[in-house]
């Protein structure tokens, strides 16, 4: 789909109507009514609100004719669930029912695989979050959000994250004169440069060199965070003599690297 093309989902863009407010209010009050030739026609002269919401998500590269009627199944439902007795725009009920029907289009189809289970966990607790945003006019925390759906704080925190859209290192975020910086460029690791890497090597060479007591002391002490007390106790030795066989194998790993 080109940003340019006139026809979308074999509807040609340049014709599609445009309804008023007060038509549309009246054409939801002939639904309500059971009007089904009034609901095709607010579909119809809403499909160029759709088309305008997709336009975000053209960075995305994704087929704008499945977005299209992706967004138009959000149309529907805001058409159906929308309440009449409320002093609401439809456009302002419809938009976010358009915008989440994509997003969880997009989640759904994501190539990293989510379990369906906390995939409705994520959906249940985004529901949860627009409620409390909705009631008490702030962003609501992870405790508010686990306590109106009964969940563990955990649990949510992790299934969130796992609908959460993986972002390519090769995302653009800052372009002077032709030349981008991408995400790739802002990255680092100083636990893997050279000099560590020779560094473990050498650790791994001096502790070949220990006594099997010794290197177990090392291990449970700076691998496993053990106090002496509790090796001395695990081994079968006394403290003190933990405490002495840990300084004299620091002192010869030390001396090897």
């Amino acid at each position: 789909m080109r940003y340019n093309k006139v026809e979308i989902c074999g509807v040609n863009t340049s014709y599609l109507k445009v309804l008023s407010e007060e038509e549309k209010r009246a054409l939801l009050n002939e639904i309500k009514d059971g009007d089904t030739k009034a609901r095709e026609e607010l579909i119809d002269g809403n499909l160029r609100l759709v088309l305008s919401i997709i336009q975000r998500f053209t960075s995305r590269k994704e087929n704008l004719d499945d977005l299209f009627q992706v967004g138009c199944i959000g149309l529907i439902k805001a058409i159906d669930n929308f309440n009449t007795d409320l002093d609401v725009k439809f456009s302002t009920y419809a938009v976010p029912m358009i915008i989440g029907e994509i997003r969880r289009y997009l989640r759904d189809n994501n190539s990293i695989r989510v379990s369906r289970s906390v995939r409705d966990l994520a959906y249940k607790a985004l529901q949860a979050k627009d409620e409390l945003a909705k009631e008490n006019y702030c962003e609501p925390t992870i405790e508010q959000i686990a306590k109106r759906i009964g969940e563990s704080k955990e649990e949510i925190v992790c299934a969130l994250e796992a609908i959460t859209e993986p972002i390519s290192l090769y995302e653009p975020i800052f372009n002077d004169s032709g030349d981008s910086m991408y995400i790739m460029d802002q990255i680092s690791d100083s636990s893997s440069t050279d000099e560590t890497w020779v560094e473990d090597i050498a650790l791994k060479e001096a502790m070949k060199r220990l006594s099997e007591r010794e290197k177990k002391i090392i291990l449970m002490r700076y691998y496993v965070g053990k106090t002496q007390s509790e090796i001395a106790k695990e081994i079968g030795i006394s403290q003190a003599q933990v405490s002495r066989l840990e300084k004299s194998a620091l002192e010869r790993i030390k001396k090897q690297i």
